[in-house]
């Protein structure tokens, strides 16, 4: 890992935008593939309705803006890539949207997250203990989030809607 902080930036950042131009477009194709083998299957009626015509539409509308955007994200690339291959949007909207995409992703992590973990590592070095303590808060403020994230979606889905009646 010390070796690729020691690259000079623009071969880190080439790198890093391959393999994430690798990555999304296996996982846009996995998509494709999913939707070619439900559309083949027993089930294909069952997705030719009014409410999937109208995502399908969506998708294919707004489907690049979300794709570009879900390179600012953790934890919903790999669903918004393979929602767009499922979706089959075509190549020439996704394919600009997964470079622009990617581009983002190479820059930020080339620069931000090459910088964090070349301080983590620094930090571990002079003490091996601090590092460790270090992560280990970090972990346990990521658990914190999770958790207050799922509590307010359960809360979210047990309270009654605008438009349920309370008797």
């Amino acid at each position: 890992m010390d070796d690729i902080l020691k690259l000079p930036f623009g071969m880190a950042l080439a790198i890093l935008f391959g393999i994430v131009m690798i990555r999304v477009n296996v996982t846009y194709w996995l998509g494709r593939g999913a939707a070619a083998g439900v559309e083949r299957s027993r089930f294909a009626a069952r997705f030719h309705t009014s409410k999937a015509a109208k995502a399908q539409a969506l998708i294919q509308r707004w489907g690049p803006f979300a794709v570009v955007l879900s390179f600012l994200t953790v934890g919903v690339q790999t669903a918004i890539n393979f929602a767009a291959g499922a979706a089959v949007m075509p190549l020439r909207r996704y394919l600009p949207a997964a470079v622009v995409g990617s581009a983002a992703w190479a820059l930020l992590y080339a620069t931000i997250g090459f910088a964090a973990i070349d301080a983590w590592l620094a930090l571990a070095a002079v003490s091996p203990l601090t590092g460790l303590l270090f992560l280990a808060i970090a972990c346990g403020v990521l658990v914190v989030l999770l958790v207050r994230r799922r509590r307010r979606s359960a809360l979210a889905a047990d309270a009654p809607s605008a438009g349920d009646t309370v008797v």
